[in-house]
């Protein structure tokens, strides 16, 4: 066996079963990869899903994602280890397509891409958002951030290192922690954007900013360990921290408007936010006018979620030693 595919699944009756069978009409002959299904203590049908493929179940009690895919790594028997989420649907060259860069004996990771289906204005603005980001790092020789939605690690490699630290209980940022923890220790990844996975991008403004603060929440505890990639990663646009920087100043930029009558500040601020997302318009405006419209709203969402959620693990991590509990 020269290949296995991990997907964890906590109540994914709804969609596990068109990521199975994406999985199973891949262009790799089957005897090549093994699929491997750790449900993580769902309570809807997901098992039961499950059972009508011909695929690897495993059970485990609820303990989140990133043990889920651990459990299945120390249980896989490929020498690649791939990862993709139950909400994916991968295209049917995508197991070739992520396996080929470990051609380089160098290479130890590998970074697919998300593309979406939807046609509702929020996730053609998120799919703008990642392609903003996979246009960044297809410049890169070297990557420091891979995604688990579509990843793959040498097993062995990913063995060594301790695979995704169990402390993150929900799916949030864990998947970057461990590749920061790779590039930080010298090995090789690349972005390849022909690894194509199908996602559902969030629908609403709502179910958007939760996401987004739950990231920003757990992301502290990266940044705890990791604090050089504050500065930089290779996939965080600069623009979106300027984005952050300028939204955490407004609120005692509108108090001295309304204590002094100056407007002088607040304009400042709206110029340095009007240039942070100018260029995010433009990439966009070609490809669809009205995301570009839509996107200095949508974008100042964005950082008012991360900056709230980055806030909010701030304070847990000064008055609880740590980041800890759901705020998924």
């Amino acid at each position: 066996m020269e290949i296995s595919v991990v997907v964890p699944a906590y109540n994914a009756a709804p969609t596990i079963g068109a990521c199975l069978e994406g999985l199973l009409a891949q262009s790799v002959p089957r005897h090549r990869y093994e699929v491997i299904v750790v449900d993580d203590g769902s309570d809807d049908q997901t098992k039961q899903v499950v059972r009508g493929y011909d695929v690897h179940l495993i059970d485990q009690p609820h303990q989140g994602p990133a043990r889920a895919r651990n459990r299945g790594v120390a249980e896989a028997r490929g020498e690649i280890v791939l990862f993709t989420d139950a909400d994916c649907v991968p295209a049917n060259d995508w197991i070739g397509q992520m396996v080929t860069p470990f051609e380089d004996p160098e290479v130890v990771g590998v970074k697919g891409a998300y593309r979406t289906r939807q046609k509702g204005i929020l996730p053609r603005f998120v799919q703008c958002e990642y392609e903003e980001r996979y246009q960044r790092m297809a410049r890169l020789r070297q990557i420091d951030f891979i995604d688990t939605y579509a990843a793959g690690y040498r097993r062995e490699v990913f063995l060594e290192q301790g695979g995704f630290d169990i402390r993150y209980p929900d799916a949030s940022v864990e998947d970057q922690e461990f590749s920061f923890r790779l590039a930080e220790r010298g090995y090789k990844m690349i972005f390849n954007p022909q690894a194509v996975v199908y996602h559902q991008h969030p629908r609403t403004v709502g179910a958007y900013f939760k996401r987004k603060f739950n990231i920003g929440y757990w992301k502290v505890m990266v940044l705890q360990r990791h604090p050089q990639k504050a500065v930089s990663d290779s996939h965080t646009p600069q623009s979106l921290k300027v984005q952050m920087g300028v939204v955490l100043l407004l609120i005692p930029v509108v108090g001295l408007v309304v204590l002094t009558g100056l407007v002088l500040p607040f304009l400042v601020a709206a110029i340095l936010y009007a240039v942070s997302v100018l260029p995010f318009v433009v990439r966009t405006l070609p490809r669809d006018p009205l995301v570009a419209l839509l996107s200095p709203f949508l974008l100042f969402v964005r950082a008012v979620a991360l900056g709230c959620g980055m806030q909010k693990g701030l304070w847990d991590l000064a008055f609880r030693t740590e980041v800890r509990g759901s705020h998924a």
